[in-house]
């Protein structure tokens, strides 16, 4: 993900033209009626999505997402908003029914090594973040939280790295463990975060077992893996144990599915099979500007999945 841009610019998009009407955003009870099961699993739209339809406010433009369906969502950059937005937009959630999804949990280093390092101020500025975090997922009823270990360290054998990694995880479980929430590790590709310590299914596994705990687990980004390895169902059953979130995007252009050469509607169908019953950020921008492109996602969406 260009996480670092994509929080900020992360456009607009949703489907559904013949649900996405004026009376939506006042979303009655017939609405509500209509569109609780929209959707087989728990796909969360990210704020700017649905701008066209549902303006700039935070609280409108989730109103907007559980009128057309949505049983979740995820924020990026939650923890970087102000106290009183962050009790509206979990109120909010709360009065329909909304799931809260991931945040990121703490400062990503993005060229330089920092957890891989092993060096103790990283760490030390890494625990601190991650009990920061802990806070912002109480207040928003969220129970993941995005981690990312930074940048490879190139002085240092893949196995020392592995094991500072592994140590600095550790002791960021023990602060997570007691509240119940869970940090989700995110391989990011070659392609568009070059040099990045995390970047495989089988690389985050091989941590997650390595930490061994429940407060540690796996995000399977299946437009990264797409990028790094392809070959998604088989690695998704590989690592099923260790998956606790997924995030979406086609491939290639990171728009939503159907726009790009994942088949959506497979991938969809198998993690349902497998009872899946967490959330799937749909982290990526939308194909095609305006209402009309909201619209065409949502549409999407709906044929995804569809099985």
């Amino acid at each position: 993900m260009k996480r670092r841009k994509f929080i900020q610019n992360t456009a607009l998009s949703t489907l559904g033209a013949s649900m996405i009407t004026s009376e939506a955003l006042s979303f009655n009870k017939e609405d509500r009626k209509k569109n609780m099961n929209a959707f087989n699993l728990k796909y969360a739209p990210h704020l700017g999505m649905f701008r066209n339809h549902a303006g700039s406010g935070e609280v409108a433009q989730l109103e907007f997402m559980a009128s057309q369906g949505f049983k979740a969502f995820e924020d990026n950059g939650m923890k970087n908003r102000s106290l009183d937005i962050q009790k509206q937009m979990a109120g909010t959630m709360e009065k329909y029914n909304m799931q809260m999804g991931v945040f990121v949990a703490h400062k990503i280093y993005w060229n330089k090594p920092n957890l891989a390092s092993g060096d103790a101020t990283f760490r030390d500025e890494f625990l601190n973040d991650i009990n920061e975090s802990v806070e912002v997922a109480k207040r928003v009823n969220a129970k993941w939280m995005t981690v990312v270990p930074g940048y490879v360290d190139l002085r240092k054998n893949e196995a020392y790295q592995t094991a500072n990694v592994v140590e600095s995880l550790k002791r960021a479980a023990e602060i997570l463990e007691p509240h119940n929430l869970v940090m989700v590790l995110e391989p990011l590709n070659f392609r568009d975060h070059p040099g990045m310590f995390l970047s495989e299914s089988p690389q985050a596994y091989e941590i997650c077992k390595a930490v061994d705990s429940p407060s540690c687990k796996i995000l399977f980004d299946i437009y990264h893996q797409q990028i790094t390895e392809g070959n998604l169902i088989p690695n998704i059953d590989a690592c099923w144990d260790e998956i606790a979130y997924f995030q979406i995007g086609d491939n290639p252009g990171r728009k939503e599915p159907t726009t790009g050469e994942i088949n959506y509607k497979n991938v969809f169908k198998h993690i349902h099979s497998r009872g899946f019953e967490g959330i799937l950020g749909m982290e990526h921008g939308n194909s095609k500007p305006g209402k009309e492109g909201e619209e065409s996602l949502i549409k999407a969406y709906k044929e995804v999945d569809s099985f």
